[in-house]
């Protein structure tokens, strides 16, 4: 089939054109230069330059896809650049999706975040739930969270043929994201004090979101939300886990939750006497102590048949990329404004 997608050169982006290339699909992936999509076309996708908020950029690639995934966003915890923020995150949503509905493309699938719902407070929660309030702790939860509720849920409702996925702390090889970083540095032996013991996500290798994306395109319901979240670990027991497989020491000093939470608070409470660039510090801080981001993944397990790995299987397979990685990964695994729906992780 024909496959109109963005965010292709982010790290589930970048997996799923994989898996669409080994299956045989014409993939068309829109970037925002020709030159920065250098690794898609030596993998002999066809990308088309342009602008998610500039649709005529893109509007005739678009034509004629039997699917469109949209992926792209920009995906940081300590921005200061709320408006950019918005516009990629929110109103680039609102334009891809509604692109899509004018041309009549069969079927959309968007890729949202389990981080909508907000710190869950331990509780495994599914589709149906509804985040209390709209406290947020950093502004890529807001924006994720107005793009999946008052962009692409309501045109679900008006009938558009849009699927949302929400992955939850994806993981594996290839990943330069702080969560890549931290194991990075673990099998390095350069990570003798962690933060953040008690926060807690559920956990999915890469190649199974990519391919969970797949599932929701083959097999899901349009105007239906789909959580693609693996085990539920948090991060003292995820290098409990490492250690075991690898037989790298985990980390042994572990700073407390409370120390997070409440240099958070100082930091937000100075923000305005920061420099601009460090404003957003605070979230960051907040990001790392005593959270819970948590979902179950029932329905996708059941409608779509995603079946998710182990832990210890993924981090054995992540550990040793890591080990063996001899260079910086390429930073075409991982741009700052094409990512892919993921939530932050200490």
């Amino acid at each position: 089939m024909k496959v109109f997608l963005t965010g292709g050169t982010g790290f589930i982006g970048s997996t799923l054109i994989r898996q669409l290339q080994a299956r045989g699909d014409e993939v068309v992936a829109l970037v925002r230069t020709l030159k920065g999509a250098k690794t898609l076309m030596d993998d002999d996708v066809r990308p088309v330059a342009g602008d998610i908020l500039q649709p005529a950029s893109y509007r005739r690639a678009m034509e004629g896809a039997d699917v469109v995934f949209h992926l792209a966003a920009w995906y940081q915890v300590g921005v200061h650049e709320f408006e950019r923020m918005h516009r990629i995150n929110v109103d680039g949503v609102r334009v891809v999706l509604n692109t899509a509905i004018e041309l009549g493309v069969p079927k959309t699938v968007y890729t949202s975040t389990v981080a909508v719902f907000g710190h869950t407070g331990g509780r495994l929660v599914d589709e149906s739930y509804i985040p209390p309030g709209r406290d947020f702790l950093s502004e890529y939860e807001r924006t994720k969270y107005l793009a999946h509720y008052e962009v692409a849920a309501p045109l679900q409702r008006q009938g558009a043929p849009i699927i949302i996925v929400q992955p939850g702390g994806v993981y594996g090889p290839g990943d330069s994201s702080q969560v890549g970083s931290t194991f990075k540095r673990y099998v390095r032996g350069k990570l003798p004090v962690m933060v953040g013991p008690n926060s807690a996500l559920t956990w999915a290798h890469v190649e199974d979101i990519a391919a969970g994306h797949l599932l929701a395109a083959e097999k899901g319901r349009t105007g239906e939300s789909y959580i693609l979240a693996g085990p539920t670990a948090a991060f003292r027991e995820v290098f409990r886990i490492c250690e075991q497989v690898s037989g790298i020491p985990a980390p042994r000093l572990w700073i407390p939750d409370s120390v997070a939470i409440a240099g958070s608070r100082f930091l937000k409470s100075v923000n305005r006497l920061l420099p601009q660039k460090i404003r957003g510090l605070y979230e960051l801080v907040r990001n790392t102590g005593d959270l819970s981001y948590l979902a179950r993944a029932d329905k996708a397990r059941q409608e779509l048949g995603w079946m998710p790995r182990s832990l210890e299987q993924g981090l054995a397979e992540t550990l040793e990329w890591f080990r063996n990685l001899k260079d910086e990964p390429p930073p075409m695994l991982f741009s700052a404004n094409e990512n892919d729906g993921r939530v932050f992780g200490p």
